[in-house]
C-alpha cells in the first residue's frame, strides 16, 4: 500500500521547555520492556509528569487545556542522549504528528521522519509568538506547510526548515525505507533469481 504523502500538518500546538531534552526524559527505559511499541504514549514524559505515587505534576502534558494537541513545540537540541527508537515512537503513539523545535538530535530526527513526523526547525523568536499565541488560546491551530517550509498561525507565518532529503520523502510519500522494500518484492524476487543459490540466506522470507 503506497505511504501518504505529507505535504501540510495541522493541529493544536502544546509547549515542552528546555534544551536538550534526552530520550530518557521522553520515554524512561524501564518503560521500554514491550514487545510492541503500542502502549508507549501512555508512558511520555512520564518521570517528569508524576510524582512515585502516580500523582501527576505541573507539566503542560498534564494541562487539559492542552489535551488532543498534536504538534509539539520545544528548544535546542530535543531528543539527545541515546538512540532509542522509542521516544519517537512513544511521541507518535500518544498523538503526535510534528516537532516544531530549535534542533534535534541526528538519530532522533531520522527515527521520527521515518515513522511520517516531520520534525521542522524555527528561530527561537518565531517559537515564542507561537507559544504566545497556544497559551493565549490553546484552540489555536498550527499548520505547517512542507513544501512551502511555514508555519501558519492565525494571520502570522512564519520560515521553518527541514533537511531536503526528509523533506522530499515526506511530500513525496517515500519516508519509510521498509515501505519500500515491501513494494519492491518482485523486483527482491529478481535480483535474487539473478545472484544464484548462494543469495538464497539473506533475501529468503521477505519481512
Amino acid at each position: 500500500m503506497p505511504l501518504s504523502k505529507i505535504l501540510k500538518i495541522s493541529g493544536r500546538g502544546v509547549y515542552v521547555a528546555g534544551d536538550d531534552i534526552d530520550t530518557d526524559r521522553i520515554i524512561p527505559a524501564r518503560f521500554m520492556k514491550c514487545l510492541s511499541f503500542d502502549g508507549l504514549g501512555e508512558f511520555l514524559f512520564h518521570d517528569v509528569r508524576y510524582r512515585e505515587g502516580g500523582e501527576p505534576k505541573a507539566h503542560p502534558l498534564n494541562d487539559p487545556r492542552f489535551d488532543g494537541a498534536s504538534i509539539l513545540l520545544t528548544g535546542n537540541n530535543f531528543g539527545c542522549g541515546s538512540s532509542r527508537e522509542h521516544a519517537p515512537q512513544a511521541l507518535y503513539r500518544a498523538g503526535f504528528r510534528a516537532i516544531i523545535a530549535e534542533g534535534y538530535a541526528e538519530i532522533f530526527f531520522g527515527n521520527a521522519t521515518t515513522l511520517g513526523m516531520p520534525c521542522v526547525t524555527a528561530s527561537k523568536t518565531a517559537i515564542q509568538s507561537l507559544v504566545s499565541s497556544i497559551e493565549a488560546n490553546p484552540a489555536t491551530a498550527l499548520t505547517i506547510d512542507l513544501k512551502e517550509q511555514q508555519i501558519h498561525c492565525q494571520s502570522q507565518q512564519f520560515e521553518c526548515h527541514i533537511r531536503e532529503t526528509a523533506r522530499q520523502n515526506l511530500i513525496n510519500g517515500a519516508w519509510d525505507p521498509l515501505q519500500e522494500l515491501l513494494e519492491n518484492a518482485d523486483a527482491i524476487d529478481a535480483v535474487h533469481a539473478r545472484s544464484g543459490p548462494w543469495a538464497a540466506p539473506l533475501v529468503q522470507n521477505h519481512i
